[in-house]
């Protein structure tokens, strides 16, 4: 798969679940099998608009060509998903989140996104043979 259509996938995923986050957070916590409140509602909120900013992020970007600025897009958005890995699984574990069906679909989502972005970003750490002879001829 190409760069920009991972991103592109990413942007419409963290974009689709941030919009339903912000809309319907109480729908969205029932499907976990957690209790609803309205501390609970304002933290499901904050988090979509956080998925919705980071999907417009990754939208924007998916066309970007590999920078040092590209590499650190992509670390943070593997350190995002390996979070929200955690904090779901700490969740069922602890007993907040008491569906299975509600931890194991964003679990596998979570660790497929993870492995994308630590690919991508691993791989634009790789440097090509252009860059290498580039830098052979400038003598770093």
């Amino acid at each position: 798969m190409q760069q920009k259509t991972f991103l592109t996938v990413a942007a419409a995923i963290a974009l689709v679940v941030g919009a339903v986050a912000v809309l319907f957070p109480a729908a969205m916590l029932a499907s976990k099998g957690t209790v609803p409140s309205a501390a609970a509602d304002v933290w499901m909120r904050e988090v979509g608009v956080l998925l919705v900013c980071i999907g417009v992020i990754a939208g924007l970007v998916r066309s970007h060509a590999d920078s040092p600025t590209m590499r650190v897009l992509m670390l943070g958005n593997l350190l995002v998903q390996l979070g929200l890995l955690a904090t779901e699984v700490l969740g069922y574990a602890h007993g907040v989140i008491t569906l299975l069906s509600g931890l194991v679909p964003n679990a596998v989502l979570h660790l497929v996104l993870a492995a994308g972005f630590a690919y991508y970003w691993r791989r634009a750490n790789w440097p090509t043979a252009a860059a290498v002879r580039h830098r052979q001829q400038e003598g770093v």
